[in-house]
């Protein structure tokens, strides 16, 4: 696609929301309110909106590769921190999906130069899984089960996270764990048992909100 053609596409957007509300921007520009934060990944086949079947205003989006949540990454954690404490998000979901390009790059024994770091967050969640996933012959079975784990381990990062307790505390806080079947486009609940997950972890990352 040609660079210009983006703005065609902009005008032609523009005509078609004004169409059908002729106050659709004058709305948009008095705020938002989302209930969802959705943390993904930059993928550039997966866009949360479309997946989701959402409107602009009803879900705050950070994406990055592989749909991390690192404790140190100032970027992650300054969207958690706004868009729950600020925004008041009501549910968290962390959202990978199959054949991803960055979980496989992880595992693969190569240096990838700046990305080393990050993928190496990757590589810890397999080696936490290691067992598990060695056991998996099929390598794409495998890739797409360290995909799976990966989105749990982002969840329970979250737990680990002020933010989250607090909020969890106070209005009683969803986490949520997805994946995006990219071969047929299904959105697919992981359906992880966050409040054993919860009593697993609270006894070290408890913060002692009341």
């Amino acid at each position: 696609m040609k660079i210009e053609k983006v703005f065609e596409n902009n005008e032609s957007w523009i005509a078609n929301k004004l169409a059908v509300n002729p106050d659709y921007f004058t709305d948009l520009s008095k705020g938002q309110s989302p209930e969802i934060l959705y943390i993904g990944c930059s993928d550039s086949r997966v866009t949360a909106e479309d997946l989701m079947g959402v409107q602009p205003g009803e879900v705050f989006v950070h994406r990055n590769i592989a749909n991390m949540v690192i404790s140190i990454d100032l970027n992650v954690m300054s969207v958690l921190n706004y868009a729950v404490e600020h925004l008041k998000v009501n549910h968290v979901v962390v959202c990978g999906h199959y054949f991803c390009g960055g979980v496989k790059a992880a595992m693969e024994a190569k240096d990838l130069g700046i990305l080393n770091p990050w993928l190496r967050n990757i590589r810890d969640v397999y080696r936490l899984h290691k067992k598990e996933l060695n056991a998996i012959e099929d390598e794409n079975q495998r890739y797409n089960r360290l995909v799976e784990l990966n989105v749990q381990e982002q969840c329970v990062n979250l737990i680990k996270t002020a933010a989250v307790q607090k909020a969890y505390k106070d209005r009683n806080l969803k986490v949520h764990g997805w994946v995006f079947d990219i071969h047929y486009g299904k959105l697919i609940d992981l359906k992880i048992d966050f409040d054993h997950v919860l009593k697993d972890i609270m006894e070290i990352y408890n913060l002692g909100h009341e």
